[in-house]
């Protein structure tokens, strides 16, 4: 049996307002990693669209020093971009929208999915879901601050059951203008738990005239086929599944494969830690990548994964570190230190 209209590949390019995005698999938002080089880093690999971590409109509009300096730094090379703002203020979401189109954003999104409780009691996030009305308010604000397409992500609900987001999703594009909605169909208090209701998803995708890009469960290039093909969406967005595999946009666009031994991880991984010390200093960076080194440490060939991670979470620096890695791999590279920006050997691009 042939569909009527069957899915494009995902290789095929789509809009989002006035953007053109080269193909239909993105990087998701991802809280705490998805700085400038997580997103450059996924772009290398054939992702057409990084969507930043979430970004504190409050912190924008005040001009908090470091929610500037840390959060807005975009690279040339990750063009198109999404930065996501987050909050619960029409004014303020203007303003910071406004902040982050002068600061180089293409697209605007806005968080109304995040299940953290610290989030969800300021009155953003999923909370959300229970205030249409300021939800709607939100996406209208940002797009009049920015000029920019504003893009929403958006869970199912907000408990088990609920699928008030899809009545949400297609207010925020009807009433609200959204040029386009990321949905989660998982409600926000099972997190990342349980099965996504792709058949949902589906019903979203036919109610609105906007992409419907769909996320959740997307834990390898398998299981974001499935997504995208039982969900009818219109583009994929990788969250989890790219933890430490950014190979997964090559699998997905045909550009590249599974990494083929020990020296591309080494080499993926030693770009990440230059990547850090740019951004944030070494010393900085030597505790931030402590949630890094386990994504890729499970990636390499070697008899004894968990001793070589036991190690770099006790290592102080990114020497030591480094060091480490050699020593357990037997793989030595070397790599720039001045800017972070140079391309390993083995990646995608």
């Amino acid at each position: 049996m042939t569909l009527a209209n069957p899915q494009p590949p995902l290789t095929e390019p789509f809009r989002i307002g006035e953007v053109e995005i080269e193909n239909r698999v993105l990087l998701a938002p991802l809280a705490g990693i998805g700085n400038w080089f997580v997103r450059l880093q996924a772009r290398r690999f054939g992702a057409g669209l990084a969507v930043s971590e979430m970004i504190s409109s409050f912190g924008l509009h005040h001009g908090d020093e470091r929610t500037h300096r840390e959060f807005l730094r975009l690279h040339p090379d990750e063009h198109p971009v999404a930065l996501q703002l987050f909050g619960q203020e029409p004014e303020v979401m203007a303003s910071a929208a406004r902040t982050a189109a002068e600061a180089g954003a293409d697209i605007i999104d806005i968080n109304m999915g995040c299940p953290v409780r610290k989030v969800l009691k300021t009155g953003s996030g999923a909370a959300l879901i229970d205030d249409p009305d300021r939800a709607v308010a939100l996406c209208v604000a940002a797009r009049e601050g920015s000029g920019l397409p504003v893009t929403c992500k958006v869970r199912s609900g907000t408990k088990t059951g609920d699928t008030r987001g899809l009545d949400l999703a297609v207010r925020l594009v009807e009433d609200g203008g959204a040029a386009a909605i990321g949905f989660h169909p998982r409600s926000a208090q099972v997190h990342h738990k349980g099965e996504p209701d792709y058949a949902l998803a589906r019903r979203l995708s036919e109610a609105i005239d906007v992409p419907m890009i769909i996320s959740g469960g997307l834990s390898d290039a398998d299981a974001a086929l499935h997504a995208y093909e039982a969900s009818g969406a219109d583009a994929v967005m990788i969250a989890r599944g790219a933890l430490g595999y950014p190979w997964i946009f090559g699998e997905l666009t045909g550009s590249g494969e599974a990494p083929q031994g020990n020296q591309e991880v080494v080499a993926e991984l030693f770009w990440v830690m230059d990547s850090a010390a740019d951004h944030l200093g070494p010393e900085r960076a030597a505790r931030y990548l402590r949630k890094f080194y386990p994504w890729y440490v499970e990636r390499l060939d070697l008899e004894d994964r968990k001793a070589l991670d036991q190690a770099l979470q006790q290592s102080d620096s990114l020497e030591s570190a480094r060091e480490m890695v050699i020593e357990a791999t037997g793989v030595e590279i070397e790599t720039p230190t001045d800017s972070g920006l140079a391309v390993p050997a083995g990646s995608a691009r």
